[in-house]
């Protein structure tokens, strides 16, 4: 009898915990079901034949929700692109910037209202205003009076890496020069000649005729600039900087600034519209653009920029987050028409520091290289996000492959609901 009862209760228990993980496995076999119809749409998307190879990411600040690649990463050896497929993401690379800023300033480097020469060993000076100070806010919110010349950073700014075979390989590029590595130097001797009146690469237009900090105007060689304080005032490079105090911590493993920095067997090939292949380039001004990663690496950046804007971030404290997001400027900032009210993810509608606010809400920054087209935004409300990546050129006249990438990223926008995205238990937001 005593036997028969044990059976019974064996049994049981063993129906019960069945039972228990089956109640367990239903929601994981509910957002597989989800995640595979995802899959699906965003591959057939892909099969249009406009986007050589992309990858997504979407992350709520509890972590990645999906993360995947599509088509190929090389046409012709056909390797697939995925997740951990790494290639430069062009001006997202600028958050990191910002993201470095602040913590410069918690260590107790810098101020942001510090004028740039307290740093600086050559003068930059606006030569229409020569009494006007230029800050490190101002260049953290393209708003220096600094300026991007084709002459001067479009076409010298690029430069080919060394030791590859570009036998069948093209380096014309028209809307941006790809400069023999021979042509490479220091990014502070580059922007000591740019910026220098009578520097090796000075010219008239290389600054706006408006005061520091009364115009927006987007800079790359701003941006480069600011890193540059930041190399000054911590005294330590700006990609080992970033290494320690970003992608570290993070564990974004596979990134870096630099193809050494890299496994460079997971690097995607680049194309331009028609398709034909890009050689790999680096650029002087790296910090503007060149930081190489994955979706996978960029879903826990996205996740931490989440966390910090509601509060609860790792890198920043809540204190320096806050000011990171905090918007900087007003319509008086901006000339007439120039900032776009209708475009859901245009951040430069409302800058904060190196990233900012479209004026549908949406945080984050855009990028776009020879052979690059990336977009990284969360909603700020929802505490939602999402990455795309793409390895050639956003698109020619007819715009299919713009729209193409546009239907991607409205796609994933679509599944946030049908997914099981845990609802923020918190307010602490900056507005």
């Amino acid at each position: 009898m005593r036997k028969l009862a044990l059976i019974l209760i064996i049994v049981i228990s063993f129906s019960s915990c069945n039972k228990n993980k089956k109640n367990t496995d239903n929601p994981i076999s509910k957002n597989q079901i989800v995640m595979d119809s995802l899959t699906a749409e965003l591959d057939s998307i892909q099969k249009n034949g406009q986007i050589n190879g992309f990858a997504v990411a979407m992350v709520d600040q509890n972590g990645a929700l999906y993360e995947k690649g599509f088509g190929l990463a090389n046409i012709e050896t056909k390797e697939k692109y995925t997740e951990n497929t790494i290639q430069h993401i062009a001006s997202v690379s600028k958050t990191l910037i910002g993201i470095a800023l602040m913590k410069a300033k918690e260590m107790g480097k810098l101020n942001l209202d510090d004028p740039i020469q307290d740093y600086l060993p050559f003068k930059v000076i606006n030569p229409n205003y020569p009494n006007e100070t230029i800050t490190i806010r101002q260049l953290a919110t393209h708003t220096s009076g600094i300026n991007d010349t084709d002459e001067q950073y479009m076409e010298r700014a690029w430069i080919l890496t060394k030791d590859q075979d570009l036998t069948k390989v093209s380096t014309d590029y028209p809307a941006q020069r790809l400069n023999p590595y021979e042509l490479n130097i220091p990014m502070e001797k580059y922007l000591k000649g740019y910026l220098e009146i009578n520097g090796a690469y000075y010219q008239d237009d290389n600054y706006i005729k408006f005061k520091p900090g009364e115009r927006y105007n987007y800079s790359n060689i701003g941006a480069t600039l600011c890193a540059l304080v930041i190399e000054k005032a911590t005294g330590q490079a700006f990609d080992s900087f970033t290494e320690e105090h970003i992608l570290k911590p993070l564990s974004m493993n596979s990134s870096g600034w630099s193809l050494e920095d890299v496994d460079i067997k997971k690097h995607s090939r680049l194309y331009r519209n028609d398709n034909s292949l890009l050689p790999f380039y680096t650029a002087i001004t790296y910090p503007d653009g060149m930081l190489i990663s994955s979706s996978s690496d960029m879903a826990k950046y996205l996740v931490e920029l989440i966390k910090g804007y509601s509060g609860e971030g790792t890198l920043l404290s809540k204190e320096s987050y806050k000011e990171l997001f905090t918007e900087q400027l007003s319509d008086n900032n901006f000339a007439e028409g120039e900032r776009n009210a209708d475009h859901p993810y245009d951040g430069d509608y409302n800058p904060a520091i190196f990233i900012g606010y479209s004026a549908f809400g949406f945080v984050g920054h855009s990028g776009g290289d020879a052979g690059v087209a990336t977009w990284m935004y969360f909603d700020k409300e929802k505490k939602t996000g999402r990455y795309i990546v793409i390895n050639c050129d956003m698109g020619n006249d007819e715009r299919a492959r713009e729209l193409e990438y546009y239907a991607v990223w409205d796609k994933m926008n679509e599944y946030f609901d049908k997914l099981n995205v845990e609802k923020p238990a918190h307010n602490n937001v900056y507005n």
